[in-house]
């Protein structure tokens, strides 16, 4: 009983880190543009048939493949950000979420049914070599993609943290979230910095579309189930938090293998989501998100 608990956590934790990426986009958009972008999860899903049609078209492994898949997804990024997104960014805040949310929804109709036109509504997924094949230590098994999509998730927190901190551009970032008028006064170019924020995100989504395809399978309705879970763990980790939407991803994804074991399987997306209102109720900034003064 014991040994299945904890097999049943160390997926939860694997699962939850792909929770945590796919939310790390998102949350990197709203902190610094405001913008929500509820068709974060379509993005996720091109992501996943860019990652699909490399590896079926040309052999790539999906894992080897990341680089382009984050390109090409940060070119849509880009194309959805110049032509829907930049007419909001200079909008009050409250104005600027509803109308990027309509925006989002809107979009989400869009590439869905795009996708189906394109690709039919059959799941899909990418099988390699090693996708059935697991190590054991202590007794507990752990599957090789699983992992290396653990590993992935690590790299990329990593990445996104080392750049904000240590690179120009990343510091102009910071420095607009804190407060955009002044850094304008400071000579950082406001609407550069929310279009590259963008355009990260829509990469980093790319990437958690890729390990999707591999973990799961992806089909043109995906979408919103994904911007759900990025929306959950968001709140969870903390608005504009990268650890605490790390540490969010994998809270959800312990919680829900944890209920799915001790009550069923039928029960994992309730619990997910009473564990999203009682974050909002006894902690809303999050679990690492700053208090507001």
């Amino acid at each position: 009983m014991t040994e299945a608990f904890v097999q049943i956590i160390i997926f939860g934790i694997l699962i939850g880190a792909l929770y945590g990426l796919a939310a790390l986009g998102l949350s990197m958009v709203f902190g610094v543009t405001k913008i929500l972008n509820i068709a974060h999860g379509e993005l996720i899903m091109l992501g996943g048939y860019a990652s699909f049609w490399l590896f079926r078209l040309v052999g790539l492994d999906p894992f080897i493949s990341l680089p382009l898949t984050m390109l090409i997804m940060a070119v849509v990024g880009l194309v959805l950000y110049k032509l829907l997104f930049v007419r909001t960014v200079k909008l009050p805040e409250e104005e600027k979420i509803k109308n990027t949310m309509l925006i989002g929804f809107g979009l989400t109709l869009i590439l869905q049914n795009i996708a189906l036109i394109l690709w039919t509504a059959d799941d899909r997924g990418i099988t390699t070599a090693y996708s059935g094949q697991v190590f054991t230590v202590l007794n507990i098994r752990f599957p090789i993609v699983r992992v290396a999509g653990f590993a992935v998730a690590l790299i990329c927190l990593l990445s996104l943290h080392l750049f904000l901190r240590k690179t120009y551009t990343g510091k102009a970032i910071r420095a607009t979230v804190e407060d955009w008028e002044a850094a304008a006064l400071m000579g950082i170019n406001i609407q550069q910095v929310y279009m590259l924020s963008f355009v990260l995100g829509a990469a980093l989504a790319g990437v958690a579309g890729a390990l999707v395809s591999v973990t799961f399978s992806i089909d043109p309705s995906m979408g919103m189930h994904w911007t759900l879970k990025a929306l959950i763990v968001m709140v969870l980790g903390g608005l504009g938090s990268i650890a605490g939407t790390f540490a969010g991803g994998i809270l959800l994804g312990a919680t829900e293998s944890a209920t799915a074991f001790l009550i069923g399987g039928n029960y994992r997306e309730v619990i997910g989501l009473l564990l999203f209102l009682l974050v909002l109720i006894f902690r809303p900034q999050g679990l690492l998100g700053a208090k507001e003064r």
